[in-house]
Order: C-alpha cells, then structure tokens, then sequence
C-alpha cells in the first residue's frame, strides 16, 4: 500500500489545527474547529482506504473496500448535522447577546476557585454513598423485571434444551406435596 505522507501531514496539521481551535470561548471558532476536525476525519478515512481499485460487483479480485467509504459518508452527514446545529446556537447567541462568546456562570467560577482540600472532602463523601447505595425495587411486589419460570404461569412452555438437569428446590417440592 502506498501512503503518500504528505496527506498524512496534511490530516494531523487539520486535527491539530481543529482541536486547538475548538478549545477557543467564540463559537464561531468552535465551528471553524469542528469543520476542521470532519475534514481531518474524511482525510484519515480516505487514507485508511487504501488503494483504489475495482467495484466490488463483479466478482473480480482486485477490488477495493466499501466500508470506508461508508464511514467516509457517514461522517460527512455527522459533520453537516452537527454544524448546522452550532450555526443555529451561534445565531440564537448573536440574537441575545450580541455576541457568539461563551462567558462564564456562577458555576465556572465556584469551581475554578475550588481548592485540593474541598476536592478531597468532596470524593470522601462520594465514596460513602457509593457503599449504602441499594435499589429501589428489592423484594418489591412492583419490580421492573418478573422471572417466569413454567409452573408460575399455565401459558408458558419450557421446554427448551438446557446443560444441566433441573434440580428442584425445597420449596417446590413442599408445594408438590398433597
């Protein structure tokens, strides 16, 4: 397979370009990373696709591979999708505030203004709610999920092959006794 490097060069210039775009506060720069980062995409995939060669409906042997290029439209769909959605946060941004910045809330700020020790206390509490954590639905006459086994209800044949033989319990065989 023949890779020329300079498409290789070209993708990561893009990538990088549109990962260090997307990291800005406009979102209009966002939009310009994110275009960056779908051509990067479509260029890595037309390279993974190697060398080009027949359609794959006649039968022949040197014929190329239809799953990049379906990846490749893909994500040509997902990028469209996904830019025409950042052009309507842009324009209803530009609409309230004209401005297409992102600005800091409340929360942004109570967080960079955190500091190590109340991070600590905060994952020590975390820790014990992870402990008593239960569900809802234990020993629950509602619970989401019934198991149905052949002789709770009249309907249901189970009669499937299993490995290993039926061993019935106790308390069935309290229930079989007259």
């Amino acid at each position: 397979m023949d890779i020329s490097l300079t498409l290789v060069f070209v993708m990561a210039v893009l990538f990088a370009c549109g990962v260090y775009a997307m990291l800005e506060r406009s979102l209009t720069r966002v939009l310009i990373g994110f275009l960056l980062l779908g051509n990067a995409t479509n260029l890595l995939l037309l390279i993974v696709m190697g060398v080009p060669g027949n359609a794959p409906f006649y039968g022949e042997t040197d014929v190329s591979d239809p799953l990049p290029q379906a990846l490749t439209l893909t994500a040509i769909v997902i990028t469209f999708a996904v830019s025409a959605f950042l052009l309507a946060l842009i324009y209803r941004s530009w609409q309230l505030g004209q401005a297409d910045t992102v600005e800091d809330d409340e929360a942004d700020i109570a967080l960079r203004e955190r500091t190590d020790a109340d991070e600590d206390v905060l994952d020590d509490e975390g820790d014990m709610e992870d402990e008593e954590a239960t569900t809802d639905f234990v020993g629950v006459q509602t619970a989401p999920i019934t198991v149905l086994h052949a002789r709770d209800h009249p309907s249901i044949q189970d009669d499937a092959p299993v490995d290993s033989p039926y061993a019935p319990r106790a308390s069935d065989q309290e229930e079989d006794r007259p």
